[in-house]
């Protein structure tokens, strides 16, 4: 039941197209968000496979993965004030808009933040994991 509820709110946050919330949410920002999660899942691997090898390279690599999932975080905040920025510079030079086309406008800054926040709880669930298992060692 929970579960249901909660795949549910996702499904109407991101919509049914994720492809289309990423494009809307500013190709630029967004595709940086896009390499840090692959970073964090490449970080994450090699950390799994020193999990029983190397303790040092495996903490290099746990540490290299929460860095780039922060750093996800930190460009999305960053690409939705820029957002924001220039929204309130365009309706500035407007003198005022709809609050439909405004609500419309919030929508689309917050994307950015939603996507690094996924990429943060990835990066963060893959080090508790990493680290569970190697302490079970």
């Amino acid at each position: 039941m929970y579960t249901d509820l909660t795949m549910n709110t996702i499904s109407s946050v991101l919509g049914m197209n994720i492809f289309a919330r990423f494009e809307e949410g500013g190709f630029m920002g967004m595709t940086m968000i896009f390499i840090c999660l692959i970073l964090a899942v490449f970080f994450s691997i090699r950390a799994f496979s020193y999990l029983k090898k190397d303790i040092g390279k495996f903490n290099k690599f746990l540490k290299l993965t929460n860095q780039i999932a922060l750093l996800a975080l930190v460009i999305s905040v960053a690409n939705s004030l820029f957002g924001l920025i220039s929204a309130f510079d365009a309706l500035e030079a407007t003198g005022g808009a709809e609050p439909a086309i405004i609500a419309g406008g919030v929508k689309i800054t917050l994307l950015s933040p939603l996507f690094g926040f996924i990429v943060l709880i990835l990066g963060r669930l893959s080090t508790f994991i990493l680290t569970w298992l190697s302490e079970a060692e």
